[in-house]
């Protein structure tokens, strides 16, 4: 494009918004309730200082500002200035010096370049926000790009994995495999990365049948920028449509290579969930910069504060929240979400800070407009739909609380696994709700057991191997004197003073930190919901205590993929326990368990057990001094038919559970004559010393302190094969 050529324009349509390239020319649309004038800027170059050329646009129609070019085409470099009123104190903030994002952007082709003049007022001024900063930002504005919507996916389909067979792999796209020694240099920390051999074979080999990957919209974040760290987590979304060129190989077009790896996942039966944060931006408080929204109309936007619109009202601690009342902000997400599920494929979405969506007014409203939408919609409603459910603001908290569809992210069930395994009394009770599926949260509101997204670790707080390694947080590479990230970890680690804070090389301590991580994901995998696992604990990932590296681009938050005895170890013993979920349907219920006997079953469901072989009665729940629990799950007793309507069974397991600093010796319950029992895993041994073992019903099973074990009912007609030198002491040979 050069200055010699002539800018035609025809009149175009409000519909659709963005930049829609048709095959013979793009309409350009933008929603604008409160601004005076429009005007769309073209570039010639990434590197271009300012537009080569302005077009205004003259047409509007309902509140949606559009023209047409039938010269432009994809790659077309282009951004806004959007006229009207800066008057920051009746909640407006218009300033035409400052270039602006289309929210409606599919491709963002130039990253922000920051300095004062991204900023809607002049920077150190005394009446900061309230005066306009005239200063141009074009030549430091990220620019957005015309994009290109051709892709050829072949038979690539939804892969619709159901939610009872669904194990999740919480991952971040760069840490993931910026430091894989086999994938190709150029790859590593890509989309490409993610969908290289090497990685999905990890994964195959894994078991987990879907990456839930932390956000990959376009991001953003000023402060972190002048203080010589990253965003790298990415929860600072600028544009809610454009892939996040950070992660782009260079070898194709960001959004190309986008939906290269989603081919390529689905290819090898991987869903792909999304991390999405619609709950506020990175334009932050009122003295945020003027990057998209803000300039585009302040008050459609944001929920303002009542009495000074000049600030925002923050239920996310981000500086601002999207005004959820109003339907161009409904219409702006629900076109996003279709946009990612139709254009790009994705499976489904996690909504971060979920419940400041359902904010009406103040209260959290579980029907709010937002969930409406979601209920009707007919092809968001039918993915996976997972909320984080809770915000900062007040009755924020709402775990349990959200309509049909959603499945929850289960803060619940996250510490009382934490609590129970860090000795804590007076845990047994919750300890049996969370691993029969939480009941307590899901099954009166009409939901089943799959809408527990049951985790121990997640992105956000200690990785599994510091959670068993560090007592307190160790934040001090955020430069935030260690002020930032929770202090309640509910962490131990595994030391008998402050002197074990961290790497240890008493072998005593290391291998209870072991025994820990096998107990802490075996007790994930063999609970009724859906596993989330964060990604790189199967490897012994480790970011040195820190809980809230979501500023850390490098090593801190790199995936370790350097092999080492103990690393192949609790490898193998993940793979083993994922590998035994997806053998026993009874570990992965659709329904919730009734506590009776079912169709003539000889035995409960399911059943509690004491250390000494009795099933437990209401008053023994709650005893200070109880760290130990038996459960019986009766695979004959499921009451469930498949897809084809045929009855499933099962094994009948018993899992035992022991978080005391002593051994507990377990009867093993026998509910008729001649039971026995096959043990199948035991946390206290690596998976290649675990026995094939029998033990006779009502006899003793020595279960060492802080450890676990699975056994599986044999029948008396069957015969397993085991030898007599391998019964355990006191046991019978078969």
């Amino acid at each position: 494009m050069t200055d010699a050529w002539p800018i035609r324009t025809l009149p175009g349509a409000p519909s659709p918004l963005g930049a829609t390239w048709d095959g013979k020319g793009v309409n350009f649309a933008l929603f604008s309730e409160n601004a005076t004038g429009v005007e769309l800027c073209l570039f010639d170059s990434v590197n271009a200082q300012k537009e080569h050329a302005r077009i205004t646009l003259t047409e509007r129609t309902n509140r949606i500002w559009h023209v047409y070019l039938p010269d432009a085409r994809p790659g077309w470099l282009y951004g806004y200035r959007v006229h009207g009123p800066y008057e920051p104190q009746a909640g407006h903030r218009f300033n035409p010096n400052k270039l602006l994002v289309d929210p409606y952007a599919k491709v963002i082709a130039r990253r922000t370049r920051w300095d004062d003049t991204m900023f809607g007022y002049p920077i150190g001024h005394r009446s900061e926000d309230l005066v306009i900063d005239t200063k141009d930002s074009a030549g430091a504005a990220p620019l957005c790009a015309v994009a290109d919507p051709a892709f050829t996916w072949g038979d690539d389909h939804p892969l619709r994995t159901p939610w009872h067979d669904t194990i999740i792999y919480e991952a971040h796209v760069k840490g993931l495999t910026k430091r894989h020694p086999q994938v190709p240099p150029g790859m590593r920390g890509t989309y490409a990365g993610l969908a290289s051999q090497p990685v999905i074979e990890h994964l195959l080999n894994l078991g987990v049948t879907a990456v839930e990957l932390m956000p990959v919209h376009h991001a953003d974040d000023p402060h972190l920028a002048r203080n010589g760290l990253a965003n790298y987590w990415g929860y600072n979304t600028l544009s809610f449509f454009a892939p996040d060129s950070r992660y782009g190989s260079g070898t194709m077009s960001v959004e190309n290579e986008f939906k290269l790896m989603v081919r390529t996942l689905h290819a090898a039966g991987i869903e792909v969930i999304l991390d999405v944060v619609y709950n506020h931006t990175a334009e932050g408080n009122h003295l945020g910069p003027t990057l998209s929204l803000r300039g585009i109309d302040n008050a459609a936007y944001y929920r303002l504060t009542r009495d000074n619109p000049r600030f925002y009202m923050d239920y996310t601690g981000c500086g601002n929240t999207l005004n959820m009342l109003h339907p161009q902000v409904l219409q702006l997400i629900m076109d996003s979400l279709r946009y990612w599920a139709q254009e790009m494929h994705v499976d489904g979405f996690r909504f971060d800070l979920a419940s400041a969506l359902a904010r009406e007014l103040h209260e959290v409203d579980r029907l709010g407009a937002f969930f409406d939408i979601i209920q009707q919609d007919p092809v968001i409603s039918q993915l996976k739909l997972i909320a984080e459910p809770w915000d900062l603001g007040e009755g924020g908290y709402q775990v349990g609380n959200f309509p049909v569809l959603w499945t929850e992210w289960n803060g619940k069930y996250r510490d009382c696994i934490r609590r129970f395994w860090k000795g804590e009394g007076r845990q047994v009770a919750e300890l049996a709700t969370r691993l029969a599926g939480s009941s307590d949260l899901y099954e009166q509101g009409g939901r089943r057991p799959h809408a527990s997204i049951n985790f121990v670790t997640a992105h956000d707080g200690f990785t599994l191997h510091d959670l068993v390694s560090y007592d307190r947080k160790h934040n001090e590479a955020n430069r935030e004197e260690n002020r930032d990230g929770t202090d309640d970890n509910i962490s131990w680690n595994c030391g008998p003073d402050n002197s074990y804070e961290g790497p240890t090389t008493d072998p005593a301590v290391t291998a209870l930190r072991e025994r820990q991580k096998r107990n802490f994901l075996a007790t994930l995998l063999f609970s009724q919901g859906v596993p989330m696992l964060c990604g790189g604990d199967e490897l012994g990932r480790t970011q040195r205590g820190n809980n809230n590296a979501y500023c850390q681009d490098n090593e801190i938050s790199w995936y370790d993929w350097e092999p080492g005895r103990e690393r192949k170890e609790f490898l193998q013993f993940v793979r083993q326990i994922i590998a035994l979920r997806k053998q026993h349907p009874v570990l992965r219920r659709r329904k919730f368990f009734q506590g009776r006997r079912i169709r003539g079953s000889d035995i409960k469901d399911i059943s509690w057990f004491s250390a000494e072989g009795q099933e437990i009665f209401d008053e023994e729940w709650s005893g200070e001094s109880v760290r130990s629990l038996g459960v019986r799950l009766a695979g004959s007793a499921m009451d469930e038919t498949d897809e084809q309507g045929r009855p499933v069974r099962d094994d009948t397991l018993l899992i035992l559970f022991n978080a005391d600093h002593r051994p507990v010796p377990f009867v093993l319950p026998a509910h008729k004559p001649g039971t026995r029992w096959l043990l199948v895993i035991d946390t206290t041994l690596e998976p290649s010393e675990q026995p094939m073992r029998l033990v006779r019903g009502g006899r003793t099973y020595q279960l060492q302190d802080r450890a676990m074990a699975l056994f599986r009912l044999v029948s008396p007609r069957k015969r397993p094969g085991i030898s007599t030198a391998a019964l355990l002491p006191g046991a019978e040979p078969s």
